[in-house]
């Protein structure tokens, strides 16, 4: 765990007691009222009568009262002393009735006795400054709750186990031990032998070697919270909108046989093998368009420069026209998925095309369907199933820290094989030493926390 004394809060630990609602605001069975800081016992004491006292993890019924005595609701209390809580801290959670009026009345009460409203993500803020998570882990905290799909989720659970942060600080240590050797030598010329350079160039060879795999990690957790971007492109009439409502399961875009029917781009996100990926349907592109629909195909032009996966869709029951031929060439060099729809009156345009890896089906056959899906997450993933229980980088922040480190270790290298004195390679390596520190949250600053930090709702 992170040493608390690395990054001071701008909003105060430990003189404050805080409290929020941590549940959803509506109507619903029970709604939980969150309890952080030094006066917890004293605010149990006042406002939670029970008849034992409260004991440690362990669910007790209470009368919640207000400030003045008077009931709020029969609830339950759940006391858990510093420093086996979640925040580190003494802490106690309210399970009230969710009634708006109760939940908001409890609240109340809790601040016109002394406890202040928590600030966004402050309760897991004073889990991290208190030595309860890691930098990387209380991020993976605010992925977990944002997970949209199971792979997300299983991703933001491999972040809060902390194998991050242990796995960076293990590459901090190796390059710590050479860089004690540069000092010495540096310090005392005269005592302390130069350090073997080939034993030296291996050591940060192997620690490259491990930030380059953390680096194409990050990939993989980038697509899994934002989901793999596929525009569906074709020429007119080729089945696109159709594809759309059939990949959806529901009709979410107008169907019609007249070309040019769609003229903006529609976007919809469905669960792939357990991942979200956001489909567009664009309009057709054609050579003669009108005004309105040449806009249209902008848009679909600046969808497939975004996308990460081109979905061509090309009607193969007939012969190739110059909008497919035109479609099928400008896609060749890019990631791309070609479906060759309406299978069922033909497959001329498929025979014509040749084109290796081509799905020829149709948007009413659910095989084809099947198919496509199983295409989809092929080529979003490389051709290799990620791996979602590893730790992987999760941030821009972390991905810049571990690229200025990998710069770090190359200019390092260079100055190793070029025979320059080694004192040269010294400030390289500390300056790769310092970049992971902000990986692993060992040198994270107050600017650091707060971005961090910002994305939590209140209450958690």
């Amino acid at each position: 765990m992170r040493n608390p004394s690395a990054a001071s809060s701008s909003i105060p630990s430990s003189a404050d007691t805080i409290a929020a609602i941590a549940t959803p605001p509506g109507k619903g069975a029970i709604a939980i009222v969150r309890v952080s800081g030094p006066r917890v016992r004293e605010l149990a004491s006042r406002l939670a009568r029970s008849a034992r006292p409260l004991r440690p993890h362990v669910a007790t019924p209470v009368a919640l009262l207000d400030e003045s005595g008077t009931q709020i609701d029969g609830a339950l209390a759940i006391f858990s002393p510093a420093p086996r809580s979640y925040t580190g801290e003494d802490a106690l959670e309210l399970h009230v009735h969710g009634s708006p009026v109760i939940v908001r009345e409890t609240l109340r009460a809790l601040l016109a006795c002394g406890a202040r409203l928590a600030g966004g993500g402050e309760f897991t803020r004073r889990a991290f400054l208190n030595g309860k998570l890691d930098l990387h882990a209380a991020s993976a905290v605010a992925d977990l709750i944002d997970a949209e799909t199971r792979s997300a989720s299983r991703a933001a659970l491999a972040n809060l186990s902390g194998g991050l942060a242990d796995r960076v600080r293990a590459l901090r240590a190796s390059l710590a031990r050479p860089l004690e050797e540069l000092a010495a030598a540096i310090d005392y010329p005269d005592e302390v032998p130069d350090p073997d350079r080939a034993r030296l160039d291996a050591a940060v060879a192997d620690v490259a070697a491990e930030l380059e795999s953390l680096r194409r990690d990050a990939e993989t957790g980038r697509l899994v919270r934002e989901g793999l971007g596929v525009a569906i492109v074709g020429p007119p009439n080729a089945g696109k909108s159709s594809l759309l409502n059939a990949l959806l399961g529901h009709d979410r875009a107008i169907v019609s046989e007249i070309a040019g029917t769609t003229r903006d781009t529609i976007e919809e996100s469905v669960a792939i093998d357990g991942v979200t990926v956001r489909l567009v349907d664009t309009a057709g592109i054609r050579e003669h368009a009108d005004r309105l629909e040449s806009a249209g195909i902008e848009r679909t032009q600046r969808a497939l420069a975004h996308a990460r996966i081109a979905l061509v869709v090309i009607d193969g029951s007939r012969a190739l026209d110059d909008a497919a031929r035109w479609l099928l060439a400008a896609t060749q060099a890019r990631e791309r998925v070609v479906f060759f729809n309406k299978a069922d009156a033909g497959d001329a345009g498929f025979r014509e095309a040749g084109i290796e890896g081509a799905i020829l089906g149709s948007v009413l056959d659910e095989k084809s369907l099947q198919t496509l899906r199983a295409t989809i997450a092929q080529v979003g993933w490389g051709g290799e199933a990620p791996d979602f229980e590893r730790p992987h980088l999760a941030s821009a922040r972390e991905f810049d820290a571990v690229n200025e480190a990998l710069d770090a270790l190359s200019r390092a290298r260079a100055t190793i094989a070029a025979g320059d004195a080694l004192d040269f390679a010294a400030p390289e390596l500390q300056r790769a030493f310092a970049s992971l520190g902000h990986v692993s949250g060992d040198e994270a600053t107050e600017d650091l926390l707060d971005g961090i930090f910002a994305r939590f709702c209140v209450g958690k």
